[in-house]
C-alpha cells in the first residue's frame, strides 16, 4: 500500500475522518445535516452507509448531503481492507499491503459486521435509524440488522438481496446446498463453451493482478466495468432465472458467468464503447481518476478476500448459529431495473420478501428505472427520495 496522494474531492458538506476501532484505522466520510447543533447533548439520528466492490465510501459521495438534510448523521466507512482504512497488526502497526496468502479470519462476514458494531460504538451512539449496504455491503447490513436488531433499527438492501444465515452443516438443507454449488460449477466448466461463475474467479490467487495490471490499464478497466454493470450497457435485460442450473446461469452476462480461461478485464473489455449514452454523465473523469488512484495504491486483494470468505464454509460456521432466524426490523430492497445482481441468485429476492424479512412490505421492493448495479451513483436522487420515504415511515411505527 502507497502512501495516499489523491485528495479527496468532495462537496463541503462531507468531511473525511479516521477513528481507532479495534484492529483498524477507520476512514470514513460524514455528512451532518446545515442545522446541526454544536451541544455535545444532541445526536442526530444515524445513517450508516456500506459500499460493495470495486467500490468504495466514496460511493456514497452523491447521496449524503441529502440525506443528511433529512435531519441524519451520515456516515459512510471504507470497510476493512478497502480504501483508506488502514488494518493495524498486534502491535498497532499499520499493514501496509494485504496478500492473498494472509489470514482470511479478519474478512469473516461475522467480523466484517463487528466492524461496523463498534464503529457505532466509537462514534458513542446507541442505535442506528438505518443500515445501508450496496452489493457485498447489502449482506454486512443484512446480518447487521439479522444479529443486532436492538442497535440498527432499519435495514435497506441495495442490488443483492440478503440470503439470510446459513443452516449448520449436518441440516438436510446444507448438505443439499453444500453439493448444489460444487456441481453447478463442474456443469459449467463442462459446457461446450466452458464457462465459471465470477466468485470462483474473485476467489483465485491471479485475480487480484490480473485486475491491478490489465491490458487496457486500470483506469480502462474500471470504467469497462462500471459501464457493463449499468442502465446504460444495451446488453442488460435482467428478468428472474427459474432455477440456477447450469444453462440457466448461462443467461447471465459474461460479467457473472465468465468464459473459463478468461480475466475479468478480458470479459468487461470494451463495454464502455458500447454504449450510446457516455459515462460520464454519471460518473465523471474526476470520478474514475479517484477510483483508480485508490485501487492503484491498495490493489483489489482486501475485497477479494471477502468473497474467498464466502466461498469457503469454514469462515462461515460462526453464522450457523443465527440459522432459521428472521430480520425483524423494517427492511427494504432497492436496486436499478437494469440491475442483473437483483437475479443472479435465483429465487433469493422471493426468499428475502417472503422468509428472510418479517417486516418488509411489497411497497418496499423498488426497482428504480434507469439504473443498473450502481444504482446510488446513477440515479442518487431517486435513491434519496427513496430512502428518505422508508425511513419517514418507519419513524411512525
Amino acid at each position: 500500500m502507497t502512501t495516499v496522494n489523491q485528495p479527496l474531492v468532495l462537496p463541503p458538506s462531507i468531511t473525511s475522518k479516521t477513528i481507532r476501532v479495534k484492529d483498524l484505522d477507520v476512514h470514513f466520510l460524514q455528512a451532518l445535516p446545515s442545522s446541526h447543533s454544536s451541544s455535545p447533548t444532541t445526536q442526530q439520528p444515524l445513517i450508516i452507509l456500506l459500499h460493495g466492490f470495486p467500490e468504495l465510501a466514496y460511493s456514497w459521495r452523491k447521496v449524503m448531503v441529502s440525506l443528511s438534510e433529512g435531519g441524519y448523521n451520515v456516515v459512510a466507512p471504507d470497510q476493512r481492507g478497502y480504501g483508506r482504512t488502514t488494518m493495524l497488526n498486534s502491535s498497532g502497526v499499520p499493514i501496509e499491503s494485504i496478500g492473498f496468502n494472509d489470514d482470511l479470519t479478519p474478512f469473516r462476514i461475522f467480523n466484517l459486521v463487528t466492524d461496523i458494531v463498534l464503529l457505532v460504538e466509537a462514534m458513542n451512539y446507541r442505535s442506528v435509524a438505518a443500515v445501508v449496504g450496496h452489493d457485498f455491503g447489502s449482506l454486512v447490513a443484512g446480518y447487521c440488522a439479522l444479529i443486532r436488531p436492538d442497535l440498527f433499527r432499519s435495514v435497506v438492501m441495495m442490488s443483492a438481496p440478503f440470503p439470510g444465515a446459513p443452516p449448520f452443516q449436518h441440516s438436510s438443507e446444507n448438505k443439499q446446498s453444500s453439493l448444489a454449488w460444487p456441481t453447478v460449477m463442474k456443469q459449467l466448466a463442462e459446457l461446450d463453451t466452458p464457462r465459471k461463475h465470477y466468485t470462483m474467479y474473485f476467489s483465485s490467487a491471479d485475480a487480484n493482478a490480473d485486475m491491478l495490471q490489465p491490458p487496457q490499464g486500470l483506469r480502462n478497466f474500471l470504467s469497462d466495468f462500471f459501464y457493463a454493470k449499468s442502465a446504460d450497457w444495451p446488453k442488460n435485460a435482467p428478468h428472474p432465472l427459474p432455477d440456477a442450473s447450469a444453462s440457466q446461469l448461462t443467461t447471465l452476462p459474461h460479467y457473472y458467468i465468465m468464459l473459463l480461461e478468461q480475466t475479468m478485464p478480458m470479459a468487461v473489455r470494451n463495454a464502455a464503447n458500447e454504449g450510446t449514452r457516455p459515462l460520464q454523465e454519471w460518473l465523471s473523469d474526476e470520478d474514475l481518476s479517484f477510483y483508480a488512484s485508490e485501487y492503484s495504491r491498495t490493489g483489489f486483494q482486501g475485497g477479494l478476500n471477502w468473497y474467498r470468505c464466502m466461498m469457503d464454509t469454514k469462515w462461515n460456521m460462526d453464522l450457523q448459529i443465527f440459522t432459521g432466524k428472521r430480520v425483524t426490523v423494517p427492511a427494504m430492497f432497492l436496486s436499478g431495473s437494469k440491475d442483473w445482481g437483483v437475479y443472479q441468485s435465483p429465487g433469493a429476492l422471493e426468499r428475502l420478501k417472503e422468509y428472510v424479512c418479517q417486516s418488509m412490505d411489497e411497497e418496499d421492493v423498488v426497482l428504480l428505472p434507469n439504473a443498473g448495479h450502481w444504482v446510488q451513483q446513477e440515479q442518487p436522487e431517486a435513491v434519496v427520495s427513496r430512502l428518505l420515504g422508508f425511513l419517514e415511515k418507519v419513524s411512525k411505527t
